[in-house]
């Protein structure tokens, strides 16, 4: 039992498949905490440009 746990110890195989499995997963956690910002800033730059380009047309006078 005492070798294989130093064999594990000493072993650095598949290592750097750990490290990089463990910066993808904090990539995503990042990306999930800010996604809720990213789509509130969408969302108020659409409203803006909405709201720009709906006061760009004025309503024709019925009569001539």
């Amino acid at each position: 039992m005492t070798k294989v746990l130093r064999r594990l110890a000493v072993d650095d195989y598949g290592q750097d498949i750990i490290e990089y499995a463990l910066l993808m997963a904090g990539l995503a956690v990042v990306g999930i905490a800010t996604w809720p910002a990213i789509t509130t800033g969408i969302g108020l730059a659409y409203g803006r440009l909405d709201t720009g380009t709906q006061n760009l047309w004025r309503v024709p006078d019925p009569t001539p």
